[in-house]
Order: C-alpha cells, then sequence, then structure tokens
C-alpha cells in the first residue's frame, strides 16, 4: 500500500510540474492581445474546442427549450465545420455547457440547395422534433439562391434531412435570391404550424407569414406581416415572435446593425415602435423561455484581428445569452442572467477606493479603479451634474490614447464603446439619463467579452482584446459624477 501511495503522489507531482512548465510557457510567450485571446479559458461567453490550432465560433443560434435542458443549435463558422453546418451545445443554467462534436445538420458536399446552411428553428409536434432550416446555393445553375428546407428527427440530437420538401421564395417578391431564417412555432389552438421568414420586397426588408399542418402538407403564404420602418436595411435577418404578458414582439437583427424589436398588441401584428435593443456586438438573436424566465440568445461580435484599434466587425464570435426584462409599458430590456452573476463570489480589493468623485473639464480625467482579471464582475452607482461623458477606461498597451472606453453619453442619449479613447466609435445604443439621479450599474467581463448594464435602463456588448492584467480606470470628461458603492468580483 505504501508504495501504491508513493507512485501515486509522484504522479501527481508530474502533473502539478507539467502545468507549471505550461503556464511559464504561456507568460513567457509576449503579452499581445491574441495570445492573451488563445489563453482565454471561456465558460461565461461559449466558444466551440479548438480543432486542432483552428478556433471556430459561434454563428447564428437557434436555441430550443424542453424539459429543463436549452438546446442552441449554431452555425460553426471555421474549424472542423463544412459551410457553416449546424452543431449543438446544450446547458441547464448559461453557465456550463455540452457541446456535441458531430454536426447535427451538416451542409451537403454536392450541388444541392443546401451547399450552405442557413438559420432556421427547431419546434416539436406530438413526438417529432422538425427542423427548419435554410440552403443556400449562389451557383448560376440554381434558379433560388435561397429556400426553405426540412429535417426530421425523434429526438433533439439526430435529424434526418426530408427529401423533396421545400418552400420556395413567392412570385409575389419579385425577386430569387433572399429568403432565409425560418422561424417556426406550434399553435396547439388551430393545431398548425406558424412560420415566420425574411426576404425582401421591392428592395425593403420584410417579414413574411406561412402556415402548415402539423404533417406538413397545405403550405399557405399568408403575406407581409412587418416591413422594415426604416427603409434602410437590406434584410432583417433572424426573426422571431413571442408574447410576455399582454404584449407580443417581432424581434430581428438589421442587417450590419443591431438587434430590434417592436410590439403588438395582436398575434403577428400589426406591430409599432421599432427600437434597437443592445448594440452590433449582441448578434442575431432569439429568444427562448422557460416556465418562468425569457432569455435572448446570440452571439458577440468579434475583431478580424485581436491588435485592431479600428473595428470589431468579423461574422461570428462566443455565445451570449441575456435575460429579458419588460417594462409595464411593454418596453424590453436585457439584463444579466441571474446564475451568471451568481458564479462571481470572491471580493476583490479595488486599486482605487469604494466611493470617488471626478470633477473633469474639457480633458479626459481618470482614476484609477482596479485590476482586469479574465473574468469578473463590476458593480456601483453613479450620479452626474454636467452633460460631459463618463464611464469605464480599459488599459490596452499602456498609451493612454489607445484606451478603450465604455461611455455614457447624456448629452447625446447613448451608451457607447470606443477605441483610441474616444476617436474610434465601435457600437452604440440609447439610454435617456437625468442629471442628479442615482443609478445602478453592472459589468460582466470573460476573456476578451464584456456586457455593461445601467440597470434597469440599457445594455451594451463589448468586445476588448488584450486588457487583462492591465489597470481599469473610471472617467469623465467636462462632468461631475460622483461613483459609488465600487465593488469587483471573480469567480
Amino acid at each position: 500500500m505504501a508504495k501504491r501511495k508513493i507512485l501515486y503522489g509522484a504522479f501527481i507531482l508530474i502533473l502539478l510540474l507539467t502545468s507549471c512548465k505550461k503556464n511559464r510557457n504561456e507568460l513567457s510567450k509576449p503579452n499581445t492581445p491574441g495570445n492573451k485571446e488563445n489563453a482565454y479559458e471561456y465558460n461565461t461567453f461559449f466558444l466551440p474546442e479548438k480543432d486542432g490550432d483552428s478556433q471556430p465560433y459561434v454563428g447564428d443560434t437557434m436555441p430550443f427549450y424542453e424539459n429543463g435542458s436549452y438546446y442552441i443549435y449554431y452555425l460553426k463558422d471555421g474549424g472542423d465545420s463544412y459551410n457553416h453546418s449546424v452543431y449543438l451545445i446544450t446547458t441547464t443554467d448559461f453557465i456550463s455547457y455540452q457541446e456535441y462534436e458531430k454536426p447535427v445538420l451538416e451542409s451537403s458536399r454536392d450541388a444541392s440547395q443546401d451547399s450552405w446552411i442557413g438559420t432556421g428553428s427547431v419546434v416539436k409536434v406530438n413526438d417529432k422534433y422538425l427542423f427548419f432550416y435554410t440552403g443556400h446555393n449562389s451557383s448560376p445553375a440554381m434558379e433560388y439562391k435561397e429556400e426553405i428546407l426540412l429535417a426530421e428527427g425523434s429526438s433533439p440530437y439526430n435529424f434526418e434531412k426530408k427529401s423533396g420538401w421545400e418552400i420556395i421564395p413567392p412570385s409575389d417578391l419579385g425577386q430569387k435570391n433572399d429568403f432565409r431564417d425560418p422561424q417556426a412555432y406550434y399553435d396547439a389552438e388551430s393545431d398548425k404550424i406558424i412560420m415566420t421568414v425574411t426576404a425582401s420586397k421591392g428592395n425593403v426588408a420584410r417579414i413574411l407569414k406561412y402556415s402548415m399542418n402539423k404533417d406538413l402538407s397545405d403550405i399557405k403564404y399568408e403575406g407581409i406581416i412587418f416591413s422594415d420602418p426604416t427603409k434602410k436595411f437590406w434584410n432583417l435577418e433572424c426573426s422571431d415572435t413571442f408574447k410576455i404578458g399582454n404584449y407580443y414582439y417581432i424581434t430581428y437583427s438589421a442587417q450590419d446593425d443591431t438587434l430590434w424589436y417592436a410590439i403588438s398588441d395582436k398575434v403577428y401584428g400589426p406591430y409599432r415602435n421599432a427600437k434597437r435593443l443592445d448594440s452590433k456586438l449582441f448578434y442575431a438573436a432569439k429568444h427562448v423561455e422557460s416556465a418562468s424566465n425569457y432569455y435572448m440568445v446570440g452571439w458577440a461580435r468579434r475583431s478580424e484581428s485581436p491588435s485592431s484599434t479600428q473595428e470589431v466587425s468579423a461574422w461570428a464570435g462566443n455565445l451570449a445569452v441575456q435575460k429579458i426584462v419588460q417594462k409595464e409599458d411593454g418596453q424590453l430590456l436585457l439584463a444579466p442572467v441571474e446564475a451568471i452573476k451568481k458564479q462571481f463570489k470572491t471580493k476583490e480589493k479595488l486599486t482605487g477606493k469604494k466611493n470617488m468623485q471626478i470633477e473633469a473639464g474639457s480633458l479626459f480625467t481618470y482614476e484609477e479603479l482596479a485590476v482586469c482579471p479574465e473574468s469578473f464582475l463590476l458593480e456601483g452607482k453613479f450620479e452626474y451634474s454636467e452633460k460631459g461623458t463618463f464611464g469605464l477606461a480599459f488599459d490596452y498597451n499602456g498609451r493612454q490614447n489607445k484606451y478603450k472606453i465604455i461611455s455614457i453619453s447624456p448629452a447625446d442619449n447613448k451608451l457607447q464603446f470606443f477605441f483610441n479613447e474616444g476617436n474610434t466609435l465601435i457600437a452604440e445604443t440609447e439610454v435617456e439619463l437625468t442629471e442628479g439621479n442615482k443609478y445602478s450599474f453592472s459589468y460582466i467581463q470573460d476573456g476578451s467579452v464584456g456586457i455593461f448594464y445601467i440597470n434597469n435602463q440599457a445594455s451594451l456588448t463589448v468586445r476588448l482584446y488584450g486588457v487583462t492584467g492591465n489597470p481599469v480606470r473610471l472617467f469623465a470628461e467636462a462632468n461631475k459624477v460622483k461613483f459609488t458603492d465600487l465593488r469587483q468580483y471573480t469567480k
């Protein structure tokens, strides 16, 4: 027995020494944004496992809920995914995820309609799981660039494509190119499947409605239920409809813009008060609901290069989930998922003070607050008395003119994210605040992904490469701001 204990102890020692050697090797690498990104172990904002040296990313999500589990289907970009094939992760809490290695639906490797797979949705009818999805093929030989296709399964883990089943764009659209992102629902009252599809007509982005019997027969095109009120977007991607309380909602990601929502008193419209929700860095989100909560599940946008100081514009990124909050007047807000916040239990000592006041003139004034760990929660309160900007500043490379900042601008009614100390606008959303009022905020960061919340007011998703291990500062310009009850927590 003693010999076994010695051998076991030696084995553990070898593992520890190997781990230490790996950590020393990681630390000895140049402290670049790319090296930091490669070293992150994402939990809160899921990232697929690497395929060799290739890092895949989460594209458009298609969430489905059943019996306490969230099934998040997504278009996988890169790695072992062929032409945006659909992969699956599952979770019960949006903290820990089970990643499945094989694709649920793989793009066809021939000249079929689905040589690329586009966004879709899963709906359960009786004991059958139906996966409606976009088949994309831009070959000149194809009459339609996009069609709605179908796969069927006896479980949410495996699907077989249904040969010969399709929905083609109606002639009423006058175009054969943009017709995608089917979102299907089962309506028990009518015993029918209802589906929305995004398309365009007359160069205006639209959302269409279809119905069919639950056996997939008698497919009917029922017209346009929503048109882009701005008339400036190419497409209204990944649309979704749902009900909370007495209000009905339609959500969509306006092409190359942000997540939007509109409200109705009736199912499937007419809709009113179209409004942005979060920023363009939280994209292609769809809702999923349990017995008691509603969530938006999307992806946090990334840069083409972690070292870029000019853009965050690449397609696909990390999974991001936020809770939907409904106000009394029906407006929607996004808030942190409670389980995600509860992960952060260890209170850290600030490098600055718990309560600070900044009186700033026309130049940026900074006060150091904390060190930026790999994963953390920052909370506090603020009140202001002037019109200038204020917020959080993240040290990128030791140069003040390269700070990345989350900025509150009362004069513009904006919550904004900048590179280069406010000179390069990356993302923004709307927020209306009042001088002299006290507001609370929460900021969650995991790796290079962060979401800033002015509680009960607005949310802003950000991407902060290269800031881990560097100072986090408070800042203000042309304003007098009191920051109070500041706290930082890690896991």
